[in-house]
């Protein structure tokens, strides 16, 4: 019986000593588990901030592309209506390029019948002069 005794008490002290080296394990598996649930949550708050910091940026950035489609869209009704004066300054450029064109011609015409008239008066005047000069000779023979 005292042998029995005696390793009962080995046996529970065995177990205890398993019991306790159990518990102690159990506390570092909970401690580590602890630590990593820690660092996951740690983890995740990062992801957040990263996630909510890109949707940010991806709003801002639609904000952005909006506001330079309406100056784009801006520039290109600018860029037709310019195109439109430029195009109406070209028509009214031919117009008065023809005008200048006429007018050039006109004044060449003008400048050749002035000429031609010029040409008759001075020979008009070369002829009264003959004509003077033999008058004012004949007077003088006669004076």
């Amino acid at each position: 019986v005292a042998m029995e005794t005696v390793s009962l008490e080995h046996q529970i002290q065995s177990v205890q000593r398993h019991i306790a080296f159990l518990k102690k394990e159990q506390m570092e598996l909970l401690h580590d588990l602890h630590l990593e649930i820690l660092r996951l949550q740690k983890h995740c708050s990062e992801l957040t901030h990263d996630l909510e910091m890109k949707e940010l940026e991806a709003r801002q950035q639609d904000v952005l592309d909006r506001e330079l489609e309406e100056k784009c869209r801006a520039m290109e009704a600018q860029l037709q209506e310019k195109e439109k004066d430029n195009l109406e300054l070209r028509k009214e450029l031919r117009h008065k390029e023809t005008l200048v064109a006429a007018l050039r011609s006109s004044l060449r015409n003008k400048e050749r019948r002035f000429l031609e008239e010029l040409k008759r008066r001075s020979h008009r005047v070369t002829i009264l002069d003959t004509e003077l000069q033999k008058q004012t000779e004949a007077a003088a023979y006669l004076s």
